[in-house]
C-alpha cells in the first residue's frame, strides 16, 4: 500500500494509471474549457484585464498631475484637453479615475487574497480537527459574522486615518469569515476519504494530510471564494470612502471620487460621479461573473 501511494498509481492500470499530476492537469484543462464556454465569465475576465491595464498602464500613456491643485482649471467640462473634464481642484478626471482605480483594485485584490488565506487556514484546521476544537473555532466565526463588516470598518476609520496597507490589513481581517466556513465544509467531506485515511494509517502527519490532500482538493472552493472576496472588498472600500472615512486627499479611490462628485451632480457636472460609479459597478459585476464561471467550471456534479 505504501508503494502504491508513493507511486501515485492504482492497481490494475486503466484510468488509474495516470499520476496525480497528470489527473490534475487534465482536470484544469477541462475546467478551462468549461470556463471558456461561459460567455459572461469570459466577458468579466476581459473587463477585469481591461481595468487593470487602464489603471496600472494607463498613467504611463496619459500622464497627469494628481498631487497639486490647478485652481484656474476647476470643474471644466470634458474636452480635447481633458477627456473627462476636471474636478473641484483642477485634477484631470480621467487621470484621477486611473489613480483611484489603482488604489481600489490593489486594496481589493490584496485584501481579498489575505482574507482567503486566513479563512482557508482557519477553516481547514477547524474541519480537520473536529470535536470541541472545531466547535470553539466556528463559534468565533459565528460571532464575527454577526457583526457587520461595514460597522467594524467605520469604527476603525473613525479612530484612525487608514492608509493603503492599513486598509488591506483591516479588510483582510474582517472578511475571512465566509471563506473559512466554505473551506471547513469542504474539509469535513475530504478528511474521511480513503486516501486521507490511508495516509493516516501508514503514519502520515496531520500537517501532511492537510497540505497534500485537503487543501489541493479544495482549490476550486478556495479560488471561487477568492474572486467573490475581491469583489466584496472593492465594494467595502467604496462604502467607507463614500462616507468620508477612507483615504485622505490627495490619495483617493473610486469611492472617494463618488463622494467628491456627489454634490456636483446637482450642478450638472455629471462627469464627476458617472465614471467612478460605472467603474465600481462594472468591476464588481465582472468579478462576480468570473466567480460564477469558475464555480460552474469546477463543479462537475450533474454533468455528463
Amino acid at each position: 500500500m505504501s508503494a502504491v501511494l508513493q507511486s501515485g498509481r492504482l492497481p490494475g492500470g486503466g484510468s488509474g494509471g495516470a499520476s496525480p499530476d497528470e489527473i490534475g492537469v487534465r482536470g484544469l484543462r477541462l475546467a478551462a474549457r468549461r470556463f471558456a464556454r461561459n460567455r459572461l465569465a469570459v466577458a468579466g475576465l476581459a473587463l477585469v484585464v481591461f481595468f487593470f491595464l487602464f489603471c496600472f498602464v494607463g498613467p504611463y500613456l496619459y500622464s497627469t498631475d494628481q498631487t497639486h491643485t490647478a485652481l484656474t482649471q476647476v470643474n471644466l467640462a470634458p474636452s480635447g484637453a481633458h477627456l473627462l473634464g476636471t474636478d473641484a481642484v483642477g485634477h484631470d478626471e480621467l487621470g484621477r479615475l486611473m489613480y483611484g482605480g489603482k488604489v481600489s483594485l490593489l486594496v481589493g485584490l490584496a485584501s481579498g487574497i489575505l482574507a482567503t488565506v486566513i479563512g482557508t487556514l482557519w477553516g481547514a484546521a477547524a474541519g480537520y480537527a473536529g470535536g470541541w476544537i472545531d466547535a470553539a473555532m466556528m463559534r468565533v466565526v459565528d460571532a464575527g459574522i454577526a457583526i457587520p463588516a461595514l460597522f467594524i470598518l467605520l469604527v476603525v476609520s473613525a479612530i484612525s486615518t487608514p492608509d493603503v496597507p492599513g486598509l488591506i490589513v483591516i479588510l483582510g481581517l474582517v472578511s475571512w469569515l465566509v471563506p473559512s466556513r466554505l473551506v471547513r465544509a469542504e474539509t469535513l467531506t475530504l478528511k474521511n476519504r480513503d486516501y486521507v485515511l490511508t495516509l493516516r494509517a501508514i503514519g502520515g502527519s496531520h500537517a501532511r494530510a492537510i497540505t497534500r490532500h485537503i487543501l489541493p482538493n479544495s482549490v476550486s472552493t478556495i479560488v471561487v471564494a477568492a474572486t467573490f472576496q475581491v469583489a466584496d472588498a472593492i465594494l467595502l472600500v467604496a462604502y467607507v470612502s463614500y462616507l468620508g472615512l477612507g483615504l485622505q486627499p490627495p490619495q483617493t479611490d473610486w469611492g472617494g471620487m463618488l463622494t467628491a462628485g456627489l454634490t456636483a451632480t446637482y450642478s450638472g457636472r455629471w462627469w464627476l460621479i458617472l465614471p467612478p460609479g460605472l467603474a465600481v459597478i462594472l468591476v464588481v459585476c465582472a468579478f462576480n461573473a468570473i466567480g460564477d464561471g469558475l464555480r460552474d467550471a469546477f463543479d462537475v456534479r450533474g454533468r455528463g
